[in-house]
């Protein structure tokens, strides 16, 4: 069973007090560099960079060099995902519309795109965005990228802006984007953990535009193309994403994300020497962790833990809970290891309450490490009581005072 500490004493305060400090540090799990599961036994992938985290919580399962700075190759295109998505949630884009390649799209006349992955647009051809998403996702199209981000922002400098400042809006630290499509270029960057960090964003944002990433093959002006990301094709794992890049100074890089039960996990590996080498060390990453760790949802939202008294109200408690799901990642057969605290930031609710307000946390450790730290809301409103009401509370409040005194 999972053991519930309420606040009650002195002692227990300043164990909250401490557990409050802690959690500024753990807040943002997914930037901590210690592993507070003290494993030993994770994989030895010999690449450049290398990070796989629980989607669900942010933890960190293991990671090598994940600050380390790589090109993204390929793997820039979810950023170009996340601004088409923004742009189709918006409704500044719509699937259906028709888009006219200029010739920045136009493979035959731009040396750029020689020998890189193509969507094989022709100039003046008008594409629907529905089919560019599709050779921007599965055929990794760098053409298809300019295409699009000329008919969102006007040309493809305003579009790079655009991918910067979502960059910076979902938490990544260490990114810049010189291109739409990745191609490498002086100053274009990121690291292992960014790229975590845009593929859950992409994931969580932007579900229909994920959706796409499973899809195994696309075939456009009669050309057949294979999804490069082999990891669809495994059948003891349930890939449904995500990307795949390379160039030369690049080397092989990979996001993968996988589920298995309710666990979703992503890995990321940059600088792999083979394409082979990718597909089974991403593999061989995802295969531990599902080993190894479970993500647990003890608490579902809006789920009542506790009803608390409250002064001066119609009525005379309130219910509280979490606003979202809370997710925990724990190692396998931890769970009789948790400990619950929760406390309520005054000693004394007063009304009016509303729907939502936070009233305090609830904080979730294993052997002395905060796995998890959550708003206690009120689940309810409860306006202020009438004057007999509150008068009743005012003569409780005398009687407490004297009590105690």
């Amino acid at each position: 069973m999972i053991k519930i500490y309420k606040k009650n004493n002195q002692n227990i305060n300043k164990i909250l007090k401490l557990i409050t400090t802690i959690f500024i540090v753990y807040s943002t799990i997914i930037y901590a560099k210690e592993n507070i599961f003290n494993i030993t036994s994770s994989p030895n992938i010999n690449v450049k960079s290398y990070i796989l985290i629980d989607y669900n919580t942010g933890m960190i399962l293991t990671e090598k060099n994940a600050d380390e700075i790589e090109k993204p190759a390929s793997l820039a295109k979810i950023m170009t995902s996340y601004v088409i998505g923004k742009a189709l949630s918006k409704g500044k884009l719509h699937r259906n519309d028709m888009v006219t390649i200029s010739k920045n799209a136009w493979a035959t006349g731009n040396n750029l795109f020689s020998g890189s992955s193509l969507m094989f647009l022709k100039l003046g051809d008008r594409i629907s965005v529905s089919n560019l998403i599709k050779g921007i996702i599965l055929q990794s199209g760098n053409d298809a990228c300019v295409a699009i981000s000329e008919y969102i922002s006007g040309n493809q400098k305003n579009f790079v802006n655009l991918m910067n400042f979502y960059a910076k809006k979902i938490g990544l630290k260490n990114t810049y984007f010189k291109n739409v499509h990745g191609l490498d270029e002086l100053g274009q960057y990121t690291t292992a953990r960014d790229i975590a960090i845009m593929g859950k964003s992409l994931i969580r944002d932007f579900p229909q535009e994920y959706s796409i990433y499973k899809e195994k093959s696309f075939t456009f002006n009669h050309i057949y193309q294979k999804n490069r990301n082999l990891l669809l094709w495994d059948k003891t794992l349930n890939v449904d994403g995500i990307k795949t890049g390379h160039t030369e100074d690049a080397g092989y890089n990979i996001i993968a994300s996988a589920t298995k039960n309710n666990m979703r996990l992503i890995v990321v590996i940059l600088g792999d020497k083979t394409e082979q080498d990718r597909k089974k060390n991403s593999k061989r990453l995802l295969n531990w962790g599902f080993e190894t760790f479970r993500t647990i949802n003890p608490i579902k939202k809006h789920q009542k833990i506790a009803s608390i008294p409250v002064l001066y109200g119609k009525y005379s408690h309130i219910r509280i809970g979490t606003k979202n799901n809370v997710y925990l990642t724990i190692l396998k057969n931890q769970e009789k290891k948790i400990k619950i605290l929760y406390h309520i930031k005054n000693n004394k609710i007063f009304a009016p309450i509303y729907k939502n307000q936070v009233l305090g946390n609830i904080t979730f450790i294993i052997n002395n490490h905060i796995i998890g730290n959550y708003p206690l809301i009120a689940l309810e409103k409860i306006p202020k009581g009438n004057i007999f009401m509150c008068f009743l509370d005012y003569i409780k409040l005398l009687l407490s005072k004297w009590i105690h005194q």
